[in-house]
């Protein structure tokens, strides 16, 4: 640590100020990101997050490499969206050479991503329990993410990074019990999932720690540019499956979460009630999955035409965006990705200034931060 870092870390600043460091390796932060907090006594007067620590440079690397090879780096930005991710880029492909996947790929696709969805939600709500005291929660959490990484693993032999989704379609078509353990699956949550309401949503100490913290308004949410269950938690209504329905998002009836407290109760709530959601999606489309091939003819090597193309998705922690420029070749000459952490990262200091140092902990938590996704 440079000698000028380290003073600042042990003295204090001509206004009374202290600053110190949370992280880069703090178990709470979920990754390699640093906080560098202004302390007056134990109240938050600034918190300004640094993020890089793992950067690899996946946009860059984009520019050497075809369309089907992308779909692998994807997974490696937010991994607990993983299919998510790649049904951005694959969705992004398709629209620009015209290619309409079969019935069978929109459906399955749906099913993965909500499938995803509630896993994600499954290890947020496990480690943000642990990390206000409740050791129990990682336990349950856990236990049940564990049925949908069986699933995964026995359609497509990977539990975490995928690359099932592709240009086009599916890598392969879906295991023979995949709609059996499905199902089955969804019977077995539906009976566990109000335990995280009897351990840890009603739980009064909780409760104290987390309403009325880290507030931000609708206005505020949108000017920040939150997405996913951290705006909807201040009532901005930004569910891109409901606004710009893609796969089988516009043959299913589901609620949009919206809360205005805005606060981190909110947002965590918000997320509870989406894992009811994601099954209830789940539920009409497991039954209907129609028959045909699992994907569409696509040429051995995918040329953009020359042009600029644009899609987003609703990934589990908000919209994904991806931006391409192509010059007609084999890989595009431009690519970018507009992730959903980098967004409602930077809206931390709006949320945690004036509280105390000990709230930092649970509204960061409520963000649902993944850093690679930040750290592209």
């Amino acid at each position: 640590m440079q000698e000028v870092e380290l003073q600042d870390i042990l003295t204090s600043r001509e206004d009374g100020d202290y600053i110190i460091n949370i992280g880069p390796q703090h178990p709470s932060t979920h990754g390699v990101l640093r906080f560098v907090v202004s302390l007056k006594g134990e109240m938050l007067e600034y918190v300004t997050p640094h993020c890089g620590y793992i950067h690899r440079g996946i946009e860059k690397m984009c520019e050497r490499l075809t369309y089907p090879q992308i779909i692998h780096l994807t997974d490696r930005m937010d991994y607990l969206s993983a299919h998510m991710n790649n049904e951005a880029v694959s969705l992004l492909v398709e629209k620009a050479t015209g290619v309409q996947v079969p019935e069978r790929v929109k459906y399955i696709r749906t099913i993965l991503s909500e499938l995803q969805r509630i896993a994600s939600h499954q290890l947020w709500w496990a480690a943000f329990g642990m990390d206000m005291g409740g050791l129990t929660c990682f336990f349950y959490g856990l236990r049940d993410r564990e049925k949908v990484l069986d699933i995964f693993e026995e359609s497509f032999g990977s539990r975490l990074l995928h690359s099932f989704v592709c240009p086009g379609g599916l890598m392969g078509d879906i295991h023979p019990n995949f709609q059996k353990r499905t199902k089955e699956f969804i019977k077995y949550f539906r009976k566990k999932l109000p335990e995280y309401d009897q351990l840890l949503t009603g739980n009064v100490i909780f409760e104290q720690r987390t309403r009325g913290m880290g507030t931000i308004s609708r206005e505020d949410a949108i000017s920040y540019g939150l997405t996913g269950p951290c705006g909807r938690g201040s009532n901005f209504s930004c569910d891109i499956r409901k606004l710009y329905p893609y796969s089988a998002y516009d043959k299913v009836d589901f609620k949009e979460i919206l809360l205005t407290e805005g606060d981190t109760l909110a947002r965590y709530k918000v997320r509870i009630a989406e894992m009811w959601e994601s099954m209830r999606i789940i539920e009409q489309l497991i039954d209907n999955i129609p028959e045909g091939d699992f994907t569409a003819k696509m040429k051995p090597i995918i040329k953009l035409p020359e042009g600029e193309y644009s899609q987003r998705v609703e990934t589990a922690k908000g919209e994904l965006g991806v931006y391409v420029v192509s010059k007609g070749e084999k890989y595009p000459y431009r690519m970018h990705f507009r992730t959903p952490n980098f967004s409602n990262l930077f809206v931390i200091n709006q949320l945690a200034s004036g509280n105390k140092i000990a709230d930092l902990i649970a509204i960061s938590g409520s963000l649902d931060l993944v850093i690679p996704d930040i750290d592209r």
